[in-house]
């Protein structure tokens, strides 16, 4: 009988696509597609780069390197666990985060606009402090700190479990100088002036959608994806309180994902610039002070 021939990262990735395919894998965790998830845990387990050659994709692996792939590629399939939690990592505006189940997968197209340095909304040399609501990894208030190199940032979670993962990431971006995080819900103390920026990607999936949600979001934590009144809770409480924490031409810019109709709806009175996105998503909202200063305090 003629010896197997070695398996190669390729080969693996081909593999591992059919298998997810068959299983009917949810992508929603950056990726959408099963090719991709297979591409992300392979060159994973083989330490590989995303930009690695035909040379490097053909050659073969040894027994040991196939099997760390079968133990990701089986684990995605049994726990139905997102890949980033198997890896323990997944990029963000172009930067790598450590992330576990204690925070959500970073996904929010608010990264497009954080590369854009919010361009043509906001004049990025008037961009001077920043707050990021819900901040869970850190992930879109390191970003908006390595985009504004002058700017510092607070950064809020009412999760201590997430903030300690926030503070790694803190940590491995170098920014412990200019980034601040808060154990507080929603807003920091008003101690040390207005923002330029408000970002902020609350819970925001309605309670009556959780039944419905692929097994891939439910190992998120439910703190971070949920929200009364259809979705609302907190998108409320951010915009009664923004204005007064925002300075005279600040920005507030909200994920509001899905749910950005039922936002439309019950708050006629103010304007919501929707972003048209270049690579894909929904629901980012962009509001000026202004506007926000019309709706009453709570």
């Amino acid at each position: 009988m003629a010896p197997a021939t070695p398996a190669t990262a390729r080969s693996l990735v081909l593999r591992a696509e059919r298998r997810f395919k068959r299983a009917r894998l949810y992508f929603g965790h950056g990726t959408d597609n099963a090719r991709d998830e297979a591409v992300f845990l392979v060159f994973h387990a083989l330490g590989l780069p995303f930009d690695c050659g035909d040379a490097v994709l053909d050659s073969p692996r040894t027994a040991a390197e196939a099997a760390e792939v079968e133990a990701l590629v089986s684990a995605r399939i049994r726990t139905r666990r997102p890949a980033a939690y198997l890896t323990g990592r997944m990029w963000f505006a172009g930067h790598e985060f450590e992330v576990n189940d204690d925070v959500l997968v970073p996904r929010s197209p608010i990264a497009e606009l954080i590369l854009g340095r919010f361009q043509p909304w906001a004049a990025a040399t008037e961009v001077h402090r920043i707050l990021d609501i819900g901040t869970g990894s850190g992930c879109i208030g390191i970003a908006a700190a390595l985009a504004f190199p002058a700017a510092t940032v607070d950064a809020t979670d009412i999760s201590a479990e997430a903030l300690k993962v926030a503070a790694r990431n803190i940590t491995r971006h170098r920014l412990e100088a200019r980034l601040q995080l808060h154990l507080v819900d929603l807003f920091p103390p008003p101690v040390t002036g207005a923002y330029d920026l408000i970002l902020a990607n609350p819970p925001y999936v309605p309670e009556s959608e959780r039944a419905d949600l692929p097994e891939e979001y439910l190992h998120e934590p439910a703190l971070a994806l949920f929200a009364a009144d259809q979705g609302l809770a907190l998108i409320r409480r951010i915009f009664a309180r923004a204005a007064s924490r925002l300075t005279a031409q600040g920005l507030l810019v909200l994920d509001a994902g899905g749910t950005w109709p039922e936002v439309e709806a019950a708050f006629p009175e103010l304007t919501i610039l929707w972003v048209e996105l270049q690579h894909g998503g929904d629901g980012i909202g962009i509001i000026g002070r202004s506007d926000l200063a019309r709706l009453p305090l709570q």
